[in-house]
């Protein structure tokens, strides 16, 4: 009997106490990353950083971040979901405190790769469990509580980053980890349901797939890093880039041939998932562009603090919040590709709103853009966690939710390098422009810079040349870094665009099932041969299944099932149920018309009656092509596959 068998219908209320655990750490990671990017000057000036060593602060946490997120798979294979978020808790809570505490800069760096890795563990842990730990019913509620989390905690960390390092000292960035990482250590193994851990999987690990995938990862991170100063094809960045491609090469080769692969790869052959990751990867380059282009303008441009940026950006905090509930709501009633569609059509809208901002924006101007972004994002994030996680079985979720989560990771990696190529190319280029047009007595480029005209049309005579210049050259430059932040806007607008086109091309064709056609040609003609009290309840299903499906397969799943259906009242109440309520109820009731056409193969192939025979290899292709069809309902429902 499968584990989704026995599963109850309702989870415990210590399963979901736990779950809400999980999702505190999980905020508490993402949350890091944020508020330590706030007072990065404030650590360097501490510890006696150099400028160029500053950065290796996140990327040194990023790199190793990046590296644990699709490495959580084959953790929660060997040691269990319940025992890998206390072990990525414990260890993330530890590493806080050793940061806290560090004395110089090799330290500091060395705790910070400890809570990047637990850090990364902890966010797939999370998406894995909506679909290992709750009934259908329950995903989403689950799903909104782990959204909500993984995307406010990017929005509200300059806040709180400024507000810490105001009000108390840098080592706080850290040590607010440490009571809510202790208190989900200590509760989650007495909350989380048991499961023996697999010691001996941990064993199988492959030391060089491993090897080639860290140093893909690793080279791309860096390449990323420095692309933006030293240009995409320097001798610096290109070999680094280079070598992150090679490394990737040879790990998919590797790991697809592997017996026990680290990573399950094969998993991207299912298109719904395939799709979900690209979505993923879009929101990411909009999700964390965004989070980090607004307070680079609002500190260079507008000369605001951090705490003063916080607070502007909190209102994309306060609609995402509003938002979640709407959208986990309408998650469990609509179709996943229509309600993605809408989320990347608001969020390109509300992007190429900021694309359009003045040079003078401040939280009036970018209040309808964010409000737009918040309420998008939970739209950008909850469906098509369900399009690429809900159709899969529950031991290909762990691989896959660190993939997905992997995806929208490297999104942001590109995307802020992709931004900052933008600002660092484009500004000296629009800086010289107005300058071109000053020097010619353009009155639109005073304007454009905020310079006032009196004293551009009547210069006073006693002003130097060099003091005019002291004047100008900060209008001009904070100028032209305006008018390159609207350049990356537009590049993060596109990139959701580019998610919806993706949506066109799954809504035009969702399903390839090459079994079908070949079963019910087989099967044509052939049922009176087979016990139609059994076949009834295969047919039941195909029939209703057809309504669903690509239109190109209606006729011939109308055939198969008319010709199959028989009188089974408790196949066709619970059919019934399925088609008329789109709520966990039906899903269960889906899975059990399921398990009845399931379970019949191994009668109807066992039967010893001679004129059986002939049709058992018919009835093999049809029964792969029944599994197609649940594979089809289960895409576009997100309904899990039941399991025997």
């Amino acid at each position: 009997m499968s584990e989704r068998e026995t599963k109850p219908l309702q989870a415990s209320a210590a399963t979901w106490l736990g779950f809400a655990l999980m999702c505190l750490g999980m905020f508490m990671a993402i949350l890091d990353i944020q508020v330590v990017a706030t007072s990065l000057p404030t650590i360097q000036d501490a510890l006696a950083i150099s400028r160029d060593a500053m950065s290796w602060i996140q990327t040194a946490y990023l790199i190793a971040e990046i590296i644990a997120i699709p490495l959580t798979g084959w953790l929660t294979r060997g040691l269990t979901l319940r025992w890998l978020f206390v072990a990525a808790i414990t260890l993330f809570t530890a590493a806080s405190i050793g940061c806290a505490f560090s004395g110089n800069f090799a330290i500091l760096i060395s705790f910070r790769v400890l809570q990047g890795f637990a850090g990364g563990t902890l966010i797939p842990a999370v998406f894995s469990a909506v679909f290992l730990l709750f009934p259908v019913r329950q995903h989403p509620i689950a799903t909104t509580m782990a959204g909500i989390m993984a995307v406010l905690a990017p929005t509200v960390g300059p806040v709180v980053g400024g507000w810490i390092t105001e009000t108390w000292s840098w080592h706080w960035l850290f040590l607010i980890n440490v009571a809510p990482g202790i208190l989900a250590a200590v509760a989650t193994p007495v909350l989380l349901p048991r499961a023996q851990p697999r010691f001996a999987d941990l064993a199988t690990l492959d030391g060089i797939s491993l090897a080639l995938m860290a140093t893909s990862l690793a080279s791309l991170e860096i390449g990323l890093k420095q692309a933006p100063h030293d240009g995409w094809l320097s001798p610096q960045c290109a070999p680094l880039l280079a070598l992150s491609a090679a490394a990737a090469i040879g790990f998919a080769v590797r790991t697809l041939r592997a017996r026990h692969p680290l990573v399950d790869l094969s998993t991207f052959r299912t298109r719904s998932f395939a799709i979900g990751c690209a979505l993923s990867f879009c929101l990411g380059i909009g999700l964390f562009g965004s989070v980090y282009l607004m307070p680079v303008f609002l500190a260079y441009v507008r000369r605001h603090d951090a705490f003063e940026i916080g607070t502007i950006m909190l209102v994309t905090g306060v609609a995402q919040l509003l938002a979640a509930p709407i959208a986990g709501s309408l998650e469990s009633r609509f179709d996943p590709r229509w309600l993605s569609a809408l989320g990347f059509a608001l969020f390109a809208l509300g992007l190429g709103s900021s694309a359009l901002q003045s040079r003078v924006a401040d939280f009036d101007e970018m209040f309808w853009p964010q409000v737009l972004r918040g309420v998008a994002i939970m739209f950008c994030l909850l469906p098509p966690t369900r399009l690429a996680l809900g159709a899969l079985t529950e031991a290909a979720v762990p691989d896959a939710s660190g993939l997905f989560n992997l995806m929208r990771n490297l999104g942001g990696a590109i995307g802020i390098a992709l931004i900052d190529t933008i600002l660092y190319g484009r500004t000296v280029g629009h800086a010289e422009a107005l300058r071109d047009r000053l020097v010619a007595g353009d009155v639109t480029a005073a304007q454009a810079i905020g310079l006032d005209l009196n004293l551009f049309l009547h210069r006073p005579p006693d002003v130097s040349d060099a003091a005019v210049e002291a004047y100008v050259r900060p209008l001009v430059e904070r100028a032209a870094f305006a008018l390159s932040t609207n350049e990356a806007w537009a590049l993060l607008a596109f990139a959701a665009l580019l998610g919806l086109q993706l949506l066109e091309s799954l809504a035009r064709e969702f399903i390839e099932a090459p079994a079908l056609h070949l079963g019910i040609e087989h099967f044509q003609g052939s049922a009176a041969g087979v016990d139609l009290v059994v076949m009834g309840e295969i047919g039941e299903a195909f029939e209703n299944a057809k309504q669903l499906l690509v239109p190109r397969a209606a006729p011939d799943l109308h055939i198969a099932g008319t010709a199959l259906r028989a009188e089974r009242p408790e196949a066709r109440q619970l059919v019934a149920a399925f088609w008329g309520r789109r709520d966990g109820e039906a899903a269960e009731g889906a899975h059990q018309v399921e398990r009845l056409a399931l379970a019949s193969l191994p009668r109807i192939l066992a039967e010893p009656d001679a004129h059986l025979v002939p049709f058992a290899k018919p009835f093999n292709d049809y029964f792969a092509a029944v599994q197609d069809a649940g594979q089809a309902v289960r895409h576009h429902l997100s309904i899990r596959p039941w399991t025997c």
